[in-house]
């Protein structure tokens, strides 16, 4: 009788232990990365099933279970603000395999408006904002650099400029003007020219570097030849 006993006991423990060890071991879906979003998980499970499509259903009608507000942005895969019954048909539909991803995974994949759409300049490592002109120039700059990343070793000149060849040559509508620091010019169709002085010269204007300074400018321009990386 006390071996039996104490094999009853031993077996609680047991028990006990592996209940523990399986309530602590989360699925990956929780633990390895618990910032990741599982679009459709509307009952918080970790998975998308078409349980999760009457979850919002019931939600809708007011009828027990509720989506709960740490699972509602899950839950909303259409992407709009509100939860709708629109939810719940795409989340049928992903599971039948008619659609691969949530509208919300596609608006999450574009870039949002104003994000990587426009040129970007960088002096060394120094990154500026450059107010780009709407000419044929600055259009063909842009095709050329959506290839990938444009580099062009510049140097000094005259103590207002620093001066670099594009490799390449662009339309030009040269016009006589007297620059401004901060201004980006085109010289001869096939260079391009960042001012921390001012000259005058028959030039096509690219753009203007508007956060910088003339003091600032004439620190990162007039110490020594620059390379200027151009990006989207």
């Amino acid at each position: 009788m006390k071996r039996l006993i104490l094999s009853g006991f031993t077996l609680l423990i047991v028990l006990s232990v592996i209940m523990t060890v399986s309530a602590n071991a989360a699925s990956p879906l929780t633990t390895a990365n618990p910032q990741r979003t599982v679009w459709g998980d509307a009952d918080g499970d970790g998975v998308v099933t078409i349980l999760d499509a009457t979850h919002i259903q019931r939600h809708l009608i007011q009828s027990d279970p509720n989506v709960e507000e740490a699972n509602m942005k899950a839950a909303i895969v259409s992407g709009e603000d509100e939860l709708s019954v629109v939810d719940a048909t795409l989340i049928r539909r992903y599971l039948a395999g008619m659609i691969e991803r949530f509208p919300v995974e596609e608006q999450a994949a574009e870039p949002t408006e104003g994000e990587n759409t426009e040129m970007k300049m960088l002096i060394d490592q120094t990154p500026v904002t450059v107010e780009w002109e709407d000419n044929e120039a600055v259009a063909a700059l842009k095709e050329a650099v959506k290839n990938g990343p444009l580099t062009v070793r510049m140097s000094m000149y005259g103590g207002f400029e620093q001066v670099g060849s594009l490799g390449m040559s662009l339309p030009r509508s040269d016009t006589r003007i007297t620059t401004a620091p901060g201004d980006v010019i085109l010289y001869s169709g096939n260079q391009m020219v960042v001012f921390y002085g001012s000259n005058t010269w028959a030039y096509t204007r690219l753009g203007h570097i508007t956060d910088k300074s003339q003091e600032k400018l004439t620190r990162l321009l007039s110490n020594g030849d620059v390379t200027i990386t151009l990006t989207f």
